[in-house]
C-alpha cells in the first residue's frame, strides 16, 4: 500500500517539486496551498495519487480539514511537509513595513506550528514523519534579517519536535537550503540550488530506514 506525504506550499518551488519527486517513488501526495488553480494542475500532472486540498497554512481550521480528506481519500498519513513559508518586499527592522512583518512571521513561525498541530495525530499512529523547511539563514546570523530570525525558530523548534515526537517513535527533520533557483529570489537564481536538489533531500530524510532519523540536512550551491 502506497504511503501517503501531505505538503503545505505545494503550489510551487520546493513543494511543487517535492510533490513531484514523492509521486515517482510512488507516495501519495496531498497538496495544501492558496492557490487553487495551480494545486488542480498540478494533482492533476500526478495522477490518482495526487490529491488538492487548498488552504491557508495561518488558519488551523484548514490545516485540520485538509489533514481530515487526506485522511478520508488515502486512510493516513505517513510524512508531513510543512513547507510554507516567505520573505520580506523590505528587510530589515527599519526598512520593513510592520504589516508584512507580521505576515511572514505568521506564516514563517505559526504556520509551521500549526501544520504540526494539524498532522502529528496522524503521524502518532503511522510513527511517521515530519519535516520542516529551514534555510541556511536559519545556521549563520545576517544583520537585520528578520526573515532569518523566523528560520533560525525553525532550526530550534524542529529539535525540540524531534525530542517530543521520539518518545512515540516519530521522527522530525529540518531541511536547511542555502539559495534555491525559485520564485522566492525576483531574478531567479539559475546557477544555484534547484527546487529538485531539495526534494531529493527530503524524500532521503522520510524514506530512511526506521532506526534512522536525519535531523538536519543542510544544502549548499557549489557556486
Amino acid at each position: 500500500m502506497a504511503k501517503t506525504l501531505f505538503i503545505t506550499g505545494a503550489s510551487s518551488g520546493i513543494g511543487a517539486a517535492t510533490a513531484r519527486a514523492a509521486a515517482k517513488d510512488g507516495w501519495n501526495v496531498a497538496l495544501f496551498a492558496r492557490s487553487a488553480d495551480r494545486l488542480a494542475d498540478l494533482a492533476q500532472e500526478l495522477g490518482d495519487g495526487g490529491f488538492a486540498t487548498e488552504g491557508d497554512a495561518t488558519r488551523i481550521e484548514d490545516l485540520q480539514a485538509a489533514v481530515a480528506r487526506t485522511v478520508e481519500r488515502f486512510g493516513g498519513i505517513d510524512a508531513g511537509f510543512a513547507n510554507a513559508g516567505r520573505g520580506l518586499s523590505k528587510p530589515g527592522t527599519e526598512a520593513g513595513e510592520l504589516d508584512d512583518i507580521r505576515g511572514m512571521i505568521d506564516l514563517n513561525v505559526m504556520g509551521v506550528i500549526l501544520t504540526a498541530r494539524a498532522v502529528l495525530p496522524e503521524l502518532r499512529k503511522t510513527r511517521g514523519t515530519l519535516v520542516l523547511t529551514g534555510s541556511a539563514a536559519g545556521r549563520r546570523h545576517i544583520p537585520g534579517s528578520i526573515y532569518g530570525a523566523t528560520k533560525w525558530f525553525v532550526h530550534g523548534y524542529a529539535g525540540n519536535l524531534a525530542e517530543e515526537m521520539r518518545e512515540w517513535g516519530g521522527r522530525c527533520s529540518v531541511v536547511a537550503p542555502g539559495m534555491v533557483d525559485t520564485a522566492f529570489f525576483d531574478d531567479g537564481a539559475p546557477d544555484k540550488l534547484q527546487p529538485e536538489d531539495v526534494a531529493e533531500a527530503v524524500l532521503h530524510m522520510i524514506n530512511a530506514p526506521e532506526r534512522a532519523v536525519i535531523r538536519e540536512t543542510f544544502l549548499m550551491p557549489q557556486n
